[in-house]
């Protein structure tokens, strides 16, 4: 995908949250984005932003909206014919999900949502133009 990107992240309660110094979630992803673009500006001798803004965020409230965006993203280079599977994009979490190795990544609350590993695989399957781009 040459023009955008897709996060799914978790933002934890305040409560969770264990330094002092807490910060709004929109202002961290604004410090990452900005950190990038100069990086990448002085790499490449340009200047100027590189994101449209603003960004967009969505709640997730249930469930099933929840297993359909993980699937609608994981598809999404399928989705463009960048590649024929998810497996083959290796920027994206597919890859992490299916394995065993050590991560960061959540996988075992990410694969619960669709209830084993074999029917994450399954409902991969599904192809991307089975699901509207206007439900998301």
């Amino acid at each position: 995908m040459k023009n955008h990107f897709h996060f799914l992240i978790r933002i934890k309660d305040t409560d969770e949250i264990t330094t002092t110094k807490k910060i709004a979630p929109s202002q961290s992803f604004s410090n990452l984005f900005n950190a990038y673009s100069k990086s990448y500006n002085k790499s490449y001798n340009r200047h100027g932003p590189m994101f449209e803004r603003p960004f967009k965020r969505k709640l997730i409230l249930n469930e099933t909206y929840f297993q359909n965006l993980i699937t609608y993203i994981h598809n999404n280079p399928v989705h463009h014919a960048i590649c024929e599977h998810p497996i083959n994009y290796p920027w994206s979490s597919y890859i992490t999900c299916i394995s065993e190795q050590k991560t960061k990544l959540k996988r075992k609350e990410v694969i619960a949502i669709f209830d084993d590993v074999e029917n994450f695989k399954i409902v991969h399957q599904m192809k991307i133009n089975d699901i509207s781009d206007d439900f998301f």
